[in-house]
């Protein structure tokens, strides 16, 4: 098995109103490729049904080997996949422990990889007590990445994570995610319009536009970040 996640001619909305349309695409083994456009053109929409979050109206959906197409979310996620969604998914009202230690199915392996994590993310080595809701923007987006990390995950789904976050923080997600990749070999599919982290975690780029994929790449190409930028500007 060669391919991580694979779709083919998938379409799919809200309602009658056809948001993605017939999109085809692989993530291969130990491959990361980002999704980039602007906003409002189906980035999320496609996470959403790759997630089982929304219907198909068309199309299939392969992860891993199996045809999830009709999958529920829970049942995805079991699979090995870790998604950290747009909207900030923390659980605020909990600890920073129980938020990492929450989609573990074994309580003793927390030790060994909470000490991965803290080679990723030192600022919560003395904080694991402390309230969700009460760390910065950049430190619970960073413990959304850390919860995601540390299950392991064969395949990790990432929707806009560096929006709204300082370059320091930005610069530390993309190292964490580039380590997860030499560490593990974990396939990723990432949703970005911040076009240096893309191209410094992805090794290929896909611009949608009006829920079709309009343009490809590979972002070790000379010239890679003035392709993509030009789609923002058009």
């Amino acid at each position: 098995m060669n391919t991580a996640l694979r779709l083919d001619q998938v379409s799919s909305g809200y309602g009658a109103a056809i948001v993605l349309r017939d999109i085809s695409l692989e993530v291969g083994m130990d491959e990361s490729i980002a999704i980039m456009g602007k906003n409002g053109m189906g980035k999320s929409t496609l996470l959403k049904t790759i997630m089982g979050y929304l219907p198909k109206k068309s199309g299939s959906v392969f992860l891993l080997g199996e045809n999830i197409s009709s999958w529920k979310p829970y049942r995805i996620a079991r699979l090995g996949v870790g998604y950290a969604a747009q909207e900030h998914s923390i659980f605020a009202d909990l600890s920073v422990y129980d938020n990492l230690s929450l989609g573990l199915k074994n309580l003793l392996y927390f030790k060994g990889r909470f000490d991965e994590i803290l080679r990723l993310f030192p600022v919560f080595e003395d904080r694991l007590a402390q309230q969700a809701g009460t760390l910065s923007g950049g430190e619970q987006k960073m413990l959304l990445v850390a919860r995601t990390l540390i299950l392991h995950p064969k395949v990790i789904i990432l929707d806009e994570i560096t929006e709204g976050l300082q370059p320091s923080v930005i610069e530390r997600l993309a190292a964490a995610l580039v380590y997860e990749r030499k560490r593990s070999g974990t396939s990723m599919l990432i949703i970005e319009q911040n076009i240096p982290f893309a191209l410094k975690v992805a090794d290929r780029y896909l611009i949608m536009k009006q829920g079709e994929l309009i343009d490809r790449g590979n972002t070790g190409d000379p010239g890679a970040a003035a392709s993509v930028l030009r789609h923002f500007q058009l």
